[in-house]
């Protein structure tokens, strides 16, 4: 594993760490508590020090599983939890000191610490980046000693830009093979800001993967399944925003071309990598297993200049129209 200094917190994380959206379950399964402890094992004897988690995770069942696992381990982890997406509904209003005092609160109960080490406002509406006091209310907790540093995670790389106008440390953002628009100008801004940048989503839901197909079925409740077309929340985290039947036919042609056959994953999770903005990426995995898959990426070879020009033209050739102008 290699490691990469997480902008101005000063944290070394791993390249490739952990999203724990799946964690202990697949999309709409019961939550495993041995499953998130096995996962989460695996993840640290493979280098992982950098975990991703939200209050609304398994309805904070993540957050407890990892308020087990980092005991003994403070010092040698760095856990991001994002806050906000309890509300409901999820609107700018919400986002108001009261709440985000009592999620932080909640949060610090889940994770059995004293401080936060990273919280992330989760997805906000777009207004919330022009309310100043949300961000205060930020300060102030940061002041208080509740929580260390601070960011967001978003859904558009306009917010990502607003959101370099307040004191935070990180950005998550949605950046893929399917999804190229943040390394155009916003990393960029990022790094003159000294600020962390997470990348999320990294194999656009699976279709990264290179292994689905037209008549590839997902459970009932899973969100590739409820939320194509953003019934359920902003259609830009499913697929990545991509229409399925499009997304399956550029991952075939990436694989043709790339020559990576059953490997498309992997080399995913590298070409994010080949952005030195880029903090660390963190794909999940609800089983041991996949943490094996996903640590191998930070180990393959840099892509070639061909490779990346590559995939740029698939990119242009099938996502750029309509998912750059969208998000």
């Amino acid at each position: 594993m290699k490691y990469r200094r997480f902008g101005k917190t000063n944290f070394n994380a791993s390249e490739v760490s952990l999203g724990t959206w799946q964690l202990g379950s697949k999309w709409g399964d019961p939550f495993s508590e041995k499953d998130a402890q096995e996962t989460l094992e695996a993840a640290y004897d493979a280098g992982v020090n950098f975990f991703d988690t939200a209050d609304v995770y398994q309805d904070g069942a993540s957050q407890r599983a990892l308020a087990k696992f980092i005991k003994g381990k403070e010092d040698k982890v760095f856990v991001s939890t994002k806050v906000g997406r309890r509300l409901d509904p999820h609107v700018a209003s919400g986002y108001n000191a009261k709440n985000i005092r009592g999620f932080v609160e909640d949060c610090l109960t889940n994770l059995d610490v004293d401080a936060l080490d990273n919280v992330l406002l989760h997805c906000p509406p777009t207004q919330v980046y022009y309310e100043p006091e949300v961000f205060f209310t930020m300060d102030q907790l940061k002041k208080e000693g509740k929580i260390k540093n601070y960011g967001v995670s978003v859904e558009k790389v306009e917010e990502a830009m607003k959101a370099l106008d307040y004191d935070i440390s990180s950005v998550e953002i949605i950046y893929n093979m399917f999804r190229l628009r943040p390394a155009d100008n916003f990393f960029k801004m990022a790094q003159e800001k000294d600020v962390g940048i997470i990348a999320r989503v990294p194999l656009a839901s699976g279709l990264l993967s290179g292994k689905y197909t037209l008549k590839t079925t997902f459970g009932k409740n899973d969100h590739r399944t409820t939320n194509r077309h953003g019934e359920e929340f902003d259609a830009g985290e499913t697929f990545s925003g991509v229409d399925y039947a499009t997304g399956v036919k550029a991952a075939e042609e990436l694989k043709e071309r790339l020559g990576t056959a059953d490997k498309l994953a992997p080399m995913a999770l590298r070409y994010i990598l080949m952005s030195d903005a880029v903090s660390t990426v963190i794909p999940g995995a609800s089983k041991p297993e996949q943490i094996t898959r996903n640590v191998a990426a930070a180990d393959l070879p840099v892509f070639t200049a061909k490779q990346m020009d590559i995939v740029r033209d698939v990119y242009n050739k099938y996502i750029k129209n309509p998912v750059q102008y969208k998000w």
